[in-house]
């Protein structure tokens, strides 16, 4: 496991939990408003945490905290993902994965063999844009694939996307939601540029307003049970 970081604790990433959030370094996609920039360009890698180094962290904690949100980067490009979480599953911590869903088959192991007690899958755009968001050829099949096996399952779940007027519009969002018809929780994200991956991404970026925010969410009633804005 290649280990880019670790927030030792958190309140607001695994809801109604106690977490630590360890960050996998290296992702296939280059959205050019990622937050993690550091964890994405190899070129921004710093020196990877020692295994050991986790572990030990964690078992320290084995009365403090309730889970481990396991994110990136793009947590399923590891390798060795399966039993590095069941090795955190044996010390008795909830799991969480952040997943941008373009590993459905890893997504699909994980499932099966119950490593994850909540996913939450990054949904970059209407499937017709997501190259153009994420700057990389997408498989948009899996994309597909990940969504519906989420939705299938019965671990616990939100689909988010992270929405500023220069990456995507009303009607976009109104599409993505019309991938997700009958979900119970679809979070918008406010895209807050202050670390990103790409600089010139500031030029051009044009956010919403909180009340413009509120009327996307209400224009997704008819697909989502709930759409709430972050």
């Amino acid at each position: 496991m290649i280990i880019g970081g670790l927030q030792k604790f958190s309140l607001i990433d695994y809801p109604g939990k106690i977490s630590a959030i360890l960050f996998t370094r290296g992702c296939n996609f280059r959205c050019p408003y990622c937050h993690n920039p550091e964890l994405v360009d190899p070129q921004q890698y710093a020196e990877p945490w020692q295994e050991e180094e986790f572990w030990a962290f964690l078992q320290s904690r084995t009365q403090k905290l309730d889970a481990v949100v396991v994110t990136g980067g793009e947590p399923t490009l590891q390798e060795d993902l399966q039993p590095f979480l069941e090795k955190i599953r044996k010390m008795g911590f909830l799991i969480k994965l952040d997943t941008n869903g373009s590993n459905p088959d890893v997504l699909k192991d994980l499932l099966s063999a119950n490593l994850v007690d909540y996913i939450a899958m990054d949904i970059k755009a209407p499937l017709e844009k997501y190259s153009e968001v994420t700057k990389v050829p997408v498989d948009k099949p899996d994309i597909e694939k990940s969504i519906e096996l989420i939705k299938q399952s019965t671990v616990d779940h939100e689909f988010r996307t992270t929405i500023a007027r220069n990456i995507l519009s009303r009607e976009d969002i109104v599409n993505i939601a019309k991938m997700l018809q009958g979900e119970k929780l679809y979070i918008l994200q406010r895209c807050v540029p202050t670390k990103i991956l790409d600089p010139l991404f500031l030029a051009q970026f044009e956010p919403y307003t909180h009340e413009e925010l509120e009327q996307i969410a209400n224009l997704t009633e008819n697909y989502v049970l709930q759409c709430l804005v972050r």
